[in-house]
């Protein structure tokens, strides 16, 4: 592909106020006009019941000025418009049966090739679902989901959350829970906890479910390293199958996201019956990530969890899940051990995130191991960073799972900004981009505080986009 054209970005106010929250991630990043892309197969947008999906999307977004760039035969052919535009989000709007496996990796791969460097260059997401009507649902959610309470089917940080439960898949009986205001205590599981794990979907009251284990493109087995039930799907309809045989419908319309860190084959969706469409239709899911391949490595799923619940309110889930996708690219660039390579290269092309990328869940804020704020002062950035926790600040929160903790220090930039440089802390080894500062975190046991500033030169020249 040629190198794409420069782009004239349509700068908004942001004061230094404003920054600092962003930092933290309490306000989204200011609208600018076309920064929203909707890509759509031409046979997609031409479907009736589809093509209203587009036009919900449109009006949703109407404040950006949405853009919809069609392909016909494949998406690579959005890849010189969507160069063009340089969207903050990208919207990848495919009816089930496009959404498969290599479509979910050629995302990937053509986001990655929108200028000259080797990361993701929009915020995308692919919004799907069973059928027209379910993605159009998904396609209207316009107000912000905060999550507050938890549910999960694998250990979790919860001195994270806000309230919520998690059951075991290694010891049979084991749970932890916890209440508003209260801390994490251990209590005792029933012997099968498929009942259980529906009735906290079908409550109404689960903004966030997490899962690991087994699974394939039907089911995901509860238990790991004993029998357990589990949750079988069909048809647009998920229901939990208990260790005796009997099912429990699962029927939940409340918005909620779906982390099915380390399942394989979550996000495969290779047909109706597909798990991943059960839980948008059945289960009120607007957002998710997925293993479209049996995983093993485990960075791209387990690393979400690094930077949406163990940074509470920081991130959006759609800026985790591509935060952890730079880290795993800067890892790959800069420090991967060739043992690990294979892995990296392996996870980086396999797991989906389908949802709106725009639509906003965020954990509730709470507890952080450091501090960063973002500020702007003449076109010159300064990103602070403060350890909170001692000599823990940079330690891992929790290390259940695969490839857990030493995730670099992520921040967005409220606005796309080329040609900027480092001007003081190049000894941190930084990576500045021109939609995101990434700088690697410091020795576990370090409570140093850390301080980026980056502008467009020396001089501190204001960037003009």
């Amino acid at each position: 592909m040629k190198s794409p054209p420069a782009r004239r970005v349509i700068l908004s106010a942001f004061t230094a106020a404003c920054l600092g929250t962003c930092a933290s991630g309490d306000e989204p990043a200011p609208l600018v006009p076309g920064d929203y892309c909707i890509v759509v197969s031409q046979s997609t947008r031409d479907d009736p019941a589809w093509g209203k999906v587009v036009d919900a999307l449109l009006d949703k977004h109407r404040g950006r000025e949405p853009r919809v760039i069609a392909w016909k035969s494949t998406p690579e052919e959005a890849v010189e418009t969507l160069a063009e535009s340089l969207p903050r989000h990208a919207c990848f709007v495919a009816r089930p049966e496009e959404a498969t496996r290599d479509f979910v990796a050629q995302v990937h791969q053509l986001t990655r090739r929108l200028d000259d460097d080797p990361y993701t260059d929009v915020l995308w997401g692919i919004l799907t679902g069973f059928d027209a009507a379910n993605a159009l649902m998904i396609a209207k959610q316009a107000e912000p989901l905060a999550v507050k309470r938890v549910t999960a089917g694998t250990s979790l940080a919860m001195e994270r959350v806000v309230e919520g439960e998690w059951y075991s898949e290694l010891v049979k009986n084991r749970m932890v829970r916890k209440m508003a205001g209260g801390d994490a205590v251990e209590a005792r599981s029933p012997d099968d906890t498929t009942a259980a794990l529906a009735a906290r979907l079908n409550d109404g009251v689960t903004d966030l479910f997490v899962t690991s284990g087994h699974a394939t493109e039907r089911d995901w087995q509860i238990g790991f390293s004993y029998q357990n039930g589990s949750f079988r799907s069909g048809g647009g309809k998920l229901w939990g199958l208990d260790t005796a045989g009997v099912q429990i419908p699962i029927d939940s319309a409340n918005p909620k996201v779906w982390l099915p860190i380390g399942n394989c084959l979550a996000g495969n969706i290779d047909g109706p019956d597909a798990l991943a469409v059960a839980f948008m239709n059945s289960a009120g899911v607007r957002q998710m990530i997925g293993y479209t391949v049996p995983t093993w490595f485990g960075y791209a799923g387990w690393g979400c969890l690094d930077y949406f619940v163990e940074q509470p309110g920081r991130f959006t889930l759609c800026e985790a899940f591509h935060a952890n996708q730079h880290a795993l690219v800067h890892r790959l660039e800069t420090q991967a051990a060739a043992q690990d390579n294979r892995g990296l290269r392996f996870d980086r092309d396999v797991v989906a995130f389908y949802g709106d990328p725009a639509w906003e869940a965020r954990m509730a804020a709470g507890e952080l191991q450091f501090r960063q704020t973002l500020t702007e002062k003449d076109g010159v950035f300064t990103l602070d960073i403060v350890p909170l926790a001692g000599d823990r600040s940079y330690a891992p929160v929790d290390t259940n799972g695969s490839q857990r903790g030493g995730r670099p220090i992520v921040q967005f930039l409220p606005r796309r900004v080329s040609g900027l440089k480092v001007i003081e802390g190049a000894d941190l080894k930084p990576l500045v981009t021109d939609t995101f500062v990434l700088v690697p975190l410091p020795s576990s046991d370090s409570n140093a505080p850390l301080r980026v500033v980056f502008g467009r030169d020396s001089a501190g020249a204001p960037p003009d986009g």
